[in-house]
């Protein structure tokens, strides 16, 4: 288990549920509150259907902490009901960079796991695959904005900023929990500075 865990766990008790409190458009789903930790056999038997390997601070989480919940945005998708996707470089939609549905894993490509519902066409992924492993992104499946990498170097890392923001009293959209390109992203205007 990785030595950050105990400290996320201690972290996530102290911000108590309160409706409205950051602004997420979907905390009401999971109320800060973290489903059923994930046996190591479901996690095994998702990497062995799918070709994968899990980001480690990712599995970690998922197995010591919770399957499911708290996070921003609407919540962490429970694993099996995760989609690995592909970026789509040459036919995404505005500037050309969505993310397509993987059919067929294989070891060429970057694979990208859709982990938490950001709503729409919004993606939150782990990569899984290629040179950014471990790293989080958040991109639009239609390719009108991003995609964003992450500055944190794996999940863990970017679910304790969430944490730190959410005690601070501090919205989502305050977070930029993403690369400063989030500035590109259609509703800038109602981003706040970066902090």
């Amino acid at each position: 288990m990785d030595s950050r865990i105990p400290r996320l766990r201690r972290k996530l008790t102290r911000i108590p549920w309160t409706p409205g409190r950051s602004h997420s458009f979907g905390e009401e789903r999971h109320e800060f509150r973290l489903g059923p930790r994930l046996p190591k056999a479901r996690a095994d038997a998702f990497e062995a259907e799918h070709g994968v390997e899990l980001p480690r601070p990712y599995r970690d989480f998922l197995a010591h902490m919770g399957g499911s919940g708290a996070s921003p945005y609407y919540g962490l998708i429970p694993l099996e009901n995760c989609t690995l996707f592909t970026m789509n470089v040459k036919d995404g939609g505005q500037d050309g960079r969505g993310f397509r549905r993987a059919h067929r894993p294989t070891s060429r490509g970057d694979l990208f796991l859709h982990i938490i519902e950001r709503g729409c066409s919004d993606l939150v992924l782990v990569s899984v695959s290629g040179p950014l492993t471990g790293r989080v992104l958040i991109g639009n499946a239609d390719g009108f904005w991003g995609p964003n990498v992450s500055s944190a170097p794996d999940f863990l890392a970017w679910y304790e900023r969430w944490l730190d923001h959410m005690a601070a009293g501090q919205d989502n959209r305050a977070l930029e929990l993403t690369s400063p390109r989030l500035r590109t992203h259609p509703d800038r205007h109602r981003l706040a500075p970066k902090i």
